[in-house]
Protein backbone atom coordinates (compact mmCIF):
# COMPACT_ATOMS: atom_id res chain seq x y z
CA UNK A 1 0.00 0.00 0.00
CA UNK A 2 1.70 3.39 -0.94
CA UNK A 3 2.29 5.67 2.11
CA UNK A 4 -0.30 8.43 2.45
CA UNK A 5 0.60 11.62 0.67
CA UNK A 6 1.97 14.19 3.43
CA UNK A 7 -0.16 16.84 4.57
CA UNK A 8 0.50 20.83 4.75
CA UNK A 9 -1.52 22.46 7.29
CA UNK A 10 -0.33 26.20 6.60
CA UNK A 11 -1.49 26.09 3.17
CA UNK A 12 -4.97 26.94 3.01
CA UNK A 13 -8.10 26.77 5.70
CA UNK A 14 -8.70 23.43 3.49
CA UNK A 15 -5.80 22.15 4.02
CA UNK A 16 -5.90 21.99 7.89
CA UNK A 17 -9.51 21.09 7.75
CA UNK A 18 -7.67 18.19 5.65
CA UNK A 19 -4.92 17.44 8.21
CA UNK A 20 -7.16 17.46 11.37
CA UNK A 21 -9.77 15.11 9.69
CA UNK A 22 -6.55 12.58 9.27
CA UNK A 23 -5.56 13.17 12.44
CA UNK A 24 -9.26 12.71 14.10
CA UNK A 25 -9.82 9.61 11.45
CA UNK A 26 -6.75 7.98 12.76
CA UNK A 27 -6.84 8.69 16.28
CA UNK A 28 -10.32 7.00 15.67
CA UNK A 29 -9.11 3.58 14.07
CA UNK A 30 -10.65 3.89 10.51
CA UNK A 31 -9.64 3.68 7.36
CA UNK A 32 -10.87 6.42 4.81
CA UNK A 33 -13.05 3.53 2.98
CA UNK A 34 -14.62 2.32 6.51
CA UNK A 35 -15.21 6.34 7.23
CA UNK A 36 -16.86 6.98 4.18
CA UNK A 37 -19.23 3.99 4.54
CA UNK A 38 -20.51 5.16 8.17
CA UNK A 39 -21.20 8.56 5.96
CA UNK A 40 -22.21 7.25 3.76
CA UNK A 41 -19.75 8.75 1.02
CA UNK A 42 -17.03 7.19 -1.55
CA UNK A 43 -13.52 6.65 0.57
CA UNK A 44 -12.38 8.80 -2.41
CA UNK A 45 -13.96 11.92 -1.36
CA UNK A 46 -12.63 11.35 1.95
CA UNK A 47 -9.46 11.08 0.30
CA UNK A 48 -9.75 14.44 -1.47
CA UNK A 49 -11.67 16.39 1.88
CA UNK A 50 -7.86 15.05 3.69
CA UNK A 51 -5.63 16.66 1.20
CA UNK A 52 -7.73 20.17 0.84
CA UNK A 53 -8.54 19.36 -2.62
CA UNK A 54 -12.05 19.56 -1.59
CA UNK A 55 -14.53 20.96 1.83
CA UNK A 56 -17.17 18.79 2.53
CA UNK A 57 -21.02 20.34 2.32
CA UNK A 58 -22.47 21.56 5.78
CA UNK A 59 -24.26 17.93 6.22
CA UNK A 60 -21.25 15.67 5.80
CA UNK A 61 -18.93 17.92 8.06
CA UNK A 62 -21.32 17.34 10.35
CA UNK A 63 -21.47 13.94 10.37
CA UNK A 64 -17.78 13.76 10.22
CA UNK A 65 -17.40 15.38 13.21
CA UNK A 66 -20.47 13.42 15.38
CA UNK A 67 -18.69 9.90 13.95
CA UNK A 68 -15.15 11.28 14.94
CA UNK A 69 -16.02 12.44 18.39
CA UNK A 70 -14.63 15.88 17.61
CA UNK A 71 -16.71 17.64 19.68
CA UNK A 72 -17.53 20.67 16.95
CA UNK A 73 -14.13 21.56 16.24
CA UNK A 74 -14.09 20.45 12.61
CA UNK A 75 -17.58 21.84 12.22
CA UNK A 76 -16.20 25.17 13.64
CA UNK A 77 -13.60 25.21 11.28
CA UNK A 78 -15.69 24.18 8.67
CA UNK A 79 -17.26 27.44 9.43
CA UNK A 80 -14.31 29.91 8.76
CA UNK A 81 -13.81 28.12 5.45
CA UNK A 82 -17.05 29.27 4.12
CA UNK A 83 -17.22 32.46 5.88
CA UNK A 84 -14.26 33.33 3.82
CA UNK A 85 -15.69 34.31 0.22
CA UNK A 86 -12.68 33.04 -1.88
CA UNK A 87 -10.35 30.18 -1.61
CA UNK A 88 -7.24 30.90 0.15
CA UNK A 89 -5.10 29.81 -3.06
CA UNK A 90 -7.26 32.86 -5.04
CA UNK A 91 -6.58 35.24 -2.00
CA UNK A 92 -3.20 36.11 -2.48
CA UNK A 93 -3.63 36.74 -6.53
CA UNK A 94 -6.90 39.03 -5.96
CA UNK A 95 -4.25 41.15 -3.47
CA UNK A 96 -1.68 41.08 -6.04
CA UNK A 97 -4.35 42.03 -8.80
CA UNK A 98 -5.70 44.74 -6.72
CA UNK A 99 -2.45 46.33 -7.54
CA UNK A 100 -2.12 45.80 -11.05
CA UNK A 101 -1.38 48.36 -13.64
CA UNK A 102 -1.92 45.90 -16.35
CA UNK A 103 -3.71 42.51 -16.91
CA UNK A 104 -3.10 40.03 -19.44
CA UNK A 105 -5.69 36.92 -19.36
CA UNK A 106 -6.39 34.13 -21.29
CA UNK A 107 -9.10 32.31 -20.23
CA UNK A 108 -10.39 28.96 -21.53
CA UNK A 109 -14.12 28.27 -20.44
CA UNK A 110 -16.06 31.27 -18.77
CA UNK A 111 -15.97 35.35 -18.94
CA UNK A 112 -13.59 36.48 -16.62
CA UNK A 113 -14.98 37.55 -13.20
CA UNK A 114 -13.92 41.00 -13.53
CA UNK A 115 -16.70 41.37 -16.47
CA UNK A 116 -19.55 38.74 -15.57
CA UNK A 117 -22.96 40.37 -14.57
CA UNK A 118 -24.48 38.66 -11.38
CA UNK A 119 -26.74 35.70 -13.19
CA UNK A 120 -23.62 34.59 -15.27
CA UNK A 121 -21.78 34.35 -12.35
CA UNK A 122 -24.58 32.67 -10.28
CA UNK A 123 -24.60 30.29 -13.02
CA UNK A 124 -20.95 29.42 -13.14
CA UNK A 125 -21.00 29.10 -9.45
CA UNK A 126 -23.65 27.00 -9.53
CA UNK A 127 -22.70 24.10 -11.40
CA UNK A 128 -18.70 24.85 -10.52
CA UNK A 129 -19.81 24.60 -6.47
CA UNK A 130 -23.49 22.27 -6.47
CA UNK A 131 -22.59 21.38 -3.05
CA UNK A 132 -22.90 25.13 -2.01
CA UNK A 133 -26.36 26.73 -0.69
CA UNK A 134 -27.92 29.21 -2.28
CA UNK A 135 -27.11 31.69 0.35
CA UNK A 136 -23.03 30.66 0.10
CA UNK A 137 -23.56 31.12 -3.87
CA UNK A 138 -24.96 34.71 -3.57
CA UNK A 139 -22.54 35.75 -0.85
CA UNK A 140 -20.36 34.46 -3.65
CA UNK A 141 -21.71 36.30 -6.64
CA UNK A 142 -21.29 39.08 -4.25
CA UNK A 143 -17.74 39.11 -3.29
CA UNK A 144 -17.19 38.87 -7.14
CA UNK A 145 -19.31 41.62 -8.00
CA UNK A 146 -17.40 43.53 -5.47
CA UNK A 147 -13.83 43.08 -7.54
CA UNK A 148 -15.23 44.75 -10.56
CA UNK A 149 -14.62 47.85 -8.72
CA UNK A 150 -10.91 47.37 -10.14
CA UNK A 151 -12.29 48.61 -13.28
CA UNK A 152 -14.01 51.51 -11.92
CA UNK A 153 -10.87 53.33 -10.61
CA UNK A 154 -9.95 56.58 -11.32
CA UNK A 155 -6.88 55.24 -13.09
CA UNK A 156 -8.46 51.46 -13.78
CA UNK A 157 -5.38 48.86 -14.81
CA UNK A 158 -5.27 48.28 -18.58
CA UNK A 159 -6.80 44.69 -19.66
CA UNK A 160 -6.07 42.71 -22.32
CA UNK A 161 -7.98 39.84 -22.32
CA UNK A 162 -8.20 36.55 -24.70
CA UNK A 163 -11.49 34.66 -24.78
CA UNK A 164 -11.51 31.19 -26.05
CA UNK A 165 -14.43 30.90 -28.82
CA UNK A 166 -16.07 28.24 -26.29
CA UNK A 167 -16.68 30.89 -23.89
CA UNK A 168 -18.96 32.90 -26.18
CA UNK A 169 -20.32 29.58 -27.69
CA UNK A 170 -21.26 27.75 -24.23
CA UNK A 171 -24.76 28.77 -22.95
CA UNK A 172 -24.46 29.03 -19.63
CA UNK A 173 -27.68 30.05 -18.35
CA UNK A 174 -29.64 30.02 -21.32
CA UNK A 175 -30.08 32.52 -24.18
CA UNK A 176 -31.34 35.57 -22.35
CA UNK A 177 -28.05 35.07 -19.34
CA UNK A 178 -25.90 35.03 -22.38
CA UNK A 179 -27.30 37.16 -24.45
CA UNK A 180 -27.22 40.15 -21.39
CA UNK A 181 -23.45 38.42 -20.84
CA UNK A 182 -22.00 39.23 -24.43
CA UNK A 183 -23.94 42.51 -24.45
CA UNK A 184 -21.28 43.27 -21.09
CA UNK A 185 -18.45 41.58 -22.92
CA UNK A 186 -18.63 43.88 -26.21
CA UNK A 187 -19.67 47.24 -24.20
CA UNK A 188 -16.48 46.54 -22.53
CA UNK A 189 -14.44 46.23 -24.90
CA UNK A 190 -15.33 49.47 -26.18
CA UNK A 191 -13.52 51.09 -22.81
CA UNK A 192 -10.26 53.14 -23.53
CA UNK A 193 -8.13 50.49 -21.26
CA UNK A 194 -9.85 47.35 -22.45
CA UNK A 195 -9.20 44.71 -24.96
CA UNK A 196 -10.49 41.96 -26.13
CA UNK A 197 -10.09 39.54 -28.52
CA UNK A 198 -11.38 35.67 -29.55
CA UNK A 199 -9.26 32.96 -30.09
CA UNK A 200 -11.14 31.07 -32.49
CA UNK A 201 -11.45 27.15 -33.08
CA UNK A 202 -9.89 27.34 -36.37
CA UNK A 203 -6.91 28.42 -34.54
CA UNK A 204 -6.47 24.80 -33.77
CA UNK A 205 -4.24 24.03 -30.93
CA UNK A 206 -1.97 26.78 -28.93
CA UNK A 207 -0.12 27.41 -25.88
CA UNK A 208 -2.35 27.87 -23.37
CA UNK A 209 -4.44 24.40 -23.89
CA UNK A 210 -3.57 23.40 -20.07
CA UNK A 211 -6.44 26.11 -18.88
CA UNK A 212 -6.46 29.85 -18.29
CA UNK A 213 -3.66 31.56 -17.81
CA UNK A 214 -2.95 35.68 -16.26
CA UNK A 215 -0.04 38.21 -15.87
CA UNK A 216 -0.05 40.74 -14.11
CA UNK A 217 2.01 44.10 -14.31
CA UNK A 218 3.10 46.10 -11.32
CA UNK A 219 4.68 49.53 -11.44
CA UNK A 220 7.25 49.24 -8.87
CA UNK A 221 7.30 44.74 -8.91
CA UNK A 222 8.24 42.13 -11.30
CA UNK A 223 5.66 40.73 -13.02
CA UNK A 224 3.61 37.66 -11.68
CA UNK A 225 1.77 34.56 -13.31
CA UNK A 226 -1.49 33.14 -11.90
CA UNK A 227 -2.05 29.27 -13.51
CA UNK A 228 -6.14 28.30 -12.94
CA UNK A 229 -7.94 25.15 -13.89
CA UNK A 230 -11.26 24.02 -12.54
CA UNK A 231 -10.83 24.92 -8.23
CA UNK A 232 -7.40 24.97 -8.09
CA UNK A 233 -5.05 28.11 -8.81
CA UNK A 234 -1.53 28.30 -8.89
CA UNK A 235 0.69 31.82 -8.14
CA UNK A 236 3.87 31.97 -10.30
CA UNK A 237 6.25 34.49 -8.87
CA UNK A 238 9.75 32.77 -10.22
CA UNK A 239 10.76 35.23 -12.33
CA UNK A 240 12.15 32.76 -15.23
CA UNK A 241 9.17 31.17 -15.19
CA UNK A 242 6.73 33.91 -15.45
CA UNK A 243 8.77 35.07 -18.74
CA UNK A 244 7.81 31.68 -20.17
CA UNK A 245 4.01 31.89 -19.23
CA UNK A 246 4.28 35.78 -20.69
CA UNK A 247 5.57 33.99 -23.55
CA UNK A 248 2.75 31.73 -23.68
CA UNK A 249 0.17 34.29 -23.62
CA UNK A 250 1.94 36.33 -26.37
CA UNK A 251 1.77 33.08 -28.72
CA UNK A 252 -2.44 32.79 -27.81
CA UNK A 253 -2.68 36.69 -28.05
CA UNK A 254 -0.78 36.64 -32.20
CA UNK A 255 -3.04 33.29 -32.86
CA UNK A 256 -6.75 35.56 -31.91
CA UNK A 257 -8.62 37.41 -33.86
CA UNK A 258 -8.06 41.18 -34.07
CA UNK A 259 -10.06 43.34 -31.40
CA UNK A 260 -12.74 44.74 -34.46
CA UNK A 261 -13.37 40.87 -36.27
CA UNK A 262 -13.57 39.49 -32.40
CA UNK A 263 -16.30 42.03 -31.37
CA UNK A 264 -18.06 40.64 -34.90
CA UNK A 265 -17.84 37.36 -33.99
CA UNK A 266 -19.56 37.71 -29.98
CA UNK A 267 -22.22 40.11 -31.64
CA UNK A 268 -22.84 37.11 -33.59
CA UNK A 269 -22.85 34.73 -31.06
CA UNK A 270 -25.27 37.19 -29.21
CA UNK A 271 -27.47 36.77 -32.03
CA UNK A 272 -27.52 32.67 -32.60
CA UNK A 273 -28.87 32.58 -28.57
CA UNK A 274 -32.11 34.22 -29.84
CA UNK A 275 -33.76 37.39 -29.77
Amino acid sequence: MPAPKELDPSASLAALYGAKLRKLRLRAGLTQRQLGAEVPIAHSRVAQFELGNEVPPEDVDAKLDKILGADGDLTDLWGHIHRTPFPDWASKFMEYESKAVGMHKYVAASVPGLLQTPAYAREVLHRGQPWCTSGEIEAKVTARMKRQSLLRKRWPPLLWVVLDEAVIRRSVGGGAVMREQLAVVVEAARAPFIEIQVLPFSAGGHSAMGGSLTVLSFENRPDVAYLEAGHSGELVEDRAMVARHSYRYDLVHAQALSPEASTALIQQAMEEFGA
